[in-house]
């Protein structure tokens, strides 16, 4: 009787194993040229198990992925690792101003504009997800808003990748989430890191690429942090010399730029109220230490008078701890 019971074991095992043979915590390899076990890295995430207790690594080899990619609600502890940040890329060019047809639209929205929040080339639903050594492109000509990077998700770590696109380049889309931002490049021209979440940026790059803002907070009135860039470098392309560190998408917008390089485009007011005086009154804009090319402290004295620099004090209880709370073991080093 107990030799019949194991077979039985034995078999459902197989089965099991049969039906989904990359349900284990080995890695999953992606390559464009046919070299590995998929060729497209929606692929590699449609066979992860949902809410994995261990962490699945896609590695993504060199190329171009031309792929509008959900990493979707029940995926868990997932790193999708490039194996080389300028050379793995993915890309799409979908913006706001198409006109859905029935064979692209969600529901009876044939005939609309896709809208903002359908322009993603990559949307992040699930929770404790890193992305590693990649570039997320919406190479969409100026068009209209056009996002790279989507993020629904809490604990979503970002490491050494490019953003790249216009307008609205990254979206941070899910209230009272968590997101970490180190060593990135992101580029844009008009409010192109935007939403509620509460992210820190470390280290990162920042280029603006036309005259306009850099962030767009939403951050809720009980959310205490929205944007943080610390030791970030603010630059931009030629010719580009009027441009605001942010403007208030909702009135309780929260971001700080604390030991920061600034470049010289920044304009002296810093500040932008969205034409409403009444944000003024709510939103919440810092800065800390922050510095111009040259390593001289950047003058503030003609900063908007709503906008508040930081005390050493007052800085120094900035910190991830702080922000995040205790449990940093999300955050990748």
């Amino acid at each position: 009787m107990k030799k019949a019971v194991s077979i039985v074991i034995f078999c459902f095992v197989s089965l099991t194993m049969m039906s989904n043979p990359y349900d284990n915590p080995d890695t999953l390899f992606v390559s464009r040229d046919g070299t590995c076990q998929f060729r497209n890295i929606d692929d590699a995430i449609e066979v992860c198990r949902a809410f994995t207790d261990y962490h699945k690594v896609i590695f993504v080899k060199k190329g171009t992925y031309k792929e509008k990619l959900i990493v979707p609600a029940w995926l868990t502890n997932i790193e999708i690792c490039g194996e080389d940040r300028d050379n793995t890329i993915i890309t799409y060019d979908d913006h706001a101003n198409i006109v859905m047809s029935p064979i692209n639209s969600l529901q009876n929205t044939a005939g609309k504009k896709l809208t903002t929040f359908r322009t993603y080339t990559l949307k992040i639903e699930g929770n404790n997800i890193t992305l590693k050594n990649l570039t997320v492109e919406n190479n969409a000509k100026r068009l209209g808003q056009a996002v790279a990077l989507h993020t629904q998700g809490t604990r979503l770590c970002f490491i050494n990748c490019r953003f790249l696109g216009h307008q609205d380049t990254i979206y941070t889309g899910g209230i009272e989430t968590n997101l970490f931002f180190k060593d990135c490049y992101i580029e844009g021209t008009t409010d192109f890191i935007f939403g509620p979440s509460t992210a820190w940026f470390e280290n990162c790059t920042i280029r603006n690429r036309h005259n306009s803002y850099i962030t767009a907070a939403s951050t809720p009135k009980n959310v205490k942090y929205g944007y943080i860039f610390n030791h970030c470098k603010v630059i931009a392309d030629d010719n580009i010399t009027k441009c605001f560190l942010g403007r208030p998408w909702r009135p309780y917008g929260y971001t700080l730029f604390m030991n920061c390089e600034l470049g010289a485009h920044i304009l002296p007011v810093g500040w932008h109220n969205w034409g409403k005086e009444t944000n003024e009154q709510t939103a919440r804009y810092y800065e800390y230490n922050n510095t111009d090319a040259s390593g001289k402290k950047v003058d503030t004295n003609k900063r908007a008078a709503w906008s508040k620099q930081l005390s050493k004090k007052e800085a120094m209880t900035i910190t991830p701890e702080n922000v995040f709370g205790k449990d940093l073991s999300w955050i990748m080093e």
